[in-house]
């Protein structure tokens, strides 16, 4: 064995070859990091200057990094001496195999895309989809992130989020607290219709140049239902409710009206009394 020949082969590798891997790894560190920067940077910029939906920026941003990223990979793998015509004859054959393979996920980004075009819903919109309501994240090409309100984190797949019924809280300005107070029907319901009314008059986020409502709007066998309409700003939504909520029992405990408890009579027949009968 002559390993006079096999170093200078190895040094001739090394000095050919290895190089090339070094500065080719050396490339896509930096040029992976250089889009990374800019990617962080457009969408900074569209953020203060809104020119593009912020929803839609964020996709396009994503998928011209992966775009670029895959580009300077098969750039860097030419640099090294790798016939790249191979690589994309076998990346070609895989995309048909991988499409076959998933379906589901193919549906997914055709979902996605859907979801870019009608806009249903965009990021920051608190919404209700596929069983879940929370904030929306983020939208991907395969699946949108939600942030529920206990803070959990939920991928809905596009697929199932763009044929789903969506409910979207935040697309108009303003959202209607309604709720329902239930009182005996010995009250006097038209002193808890004054306590509301008072109630929403002197609530500083409530909209008092809407149609704000509190009506009699039903019965049931404990007592009598009055139904509370309150318009508000979407913002203030869940500080009106619980106000109105608590301020309204502790305006009624004031004033003596009861809420209505469900009741039940329950007889006991002693055993003499059964058998005399």
């Amino acid at each position: 064995m002559d390993w006079s020949k096999i170093w200078e082969s190895v040094t001739e590798w090394v000095m050919n070859t290895g190089i090339k891997i070094v500065i080719g790894l050396l490339v896509l560190f930096i040029a992976f990091r250089i889009i990374n920067h800019f990617g962080k940077k457009l969408q900074k910029l569209n953020e203060k200057t809104s020119k593009l939906d912020k929803t839609l920026a964020k996709t396009l941003i994503y998928v011209g990094k992966v775009v670029l990223k895959c580009l300077v990979a098969v750039c860097v793998i030419g640099y090294v001496g790798i016939d790249t015509s191979g690589i994309t004859a076998l990346i070609a054959s895989l995309g048909v195999c991988v499409g076959l393979a998933v379906n589901g996920a193919l549906g997914n980004i055709a979902g996605g895309v859907l979801i870019l075009v009608t806009r249903p819903f965009r990021v920051d919109d608190f919404i209700e989809l596929a069983g879940y309501s929370g904030v929306v994240e983020d939208i991907r090409l395969c699946h949108t992130r939600i942030c529920t309100l206990d803070n959990k984190v939920v991928y809905v797949p596009n697929g199932v989020a763009s044929g789903a019924n969506v409910v979207n809280y935040s697309e108009k300005e303003f959202r209607r607290v309604d709720l329902e107070f239930e009182i005996s029907e010995e009250e006097n319901f038209e002193d808890a219709k004054k306590i509301l009314n008072d109630i929403v008059a002197s609530h500083e986020l409530i909209m008092h140049d809407m149609d704000n409502t509190v009506r009699v709007c039903g019965a049931t066998d404990n007592g009598v239902v009055i139904c509370c309409r309150a318009w508000v700003k979407n913002a203030d939504y869940w500080t009106v409710f619980f106000d109105l909520r608590e301020e309204a029992k502790r305006r009624f405990d004031e004033a003596d009206i009861e809420f209505p408890y469900e009741q039940m009579d329950v007889r006991v027949i002693d055993k003499r009394e059964r058998e005399a009968r």
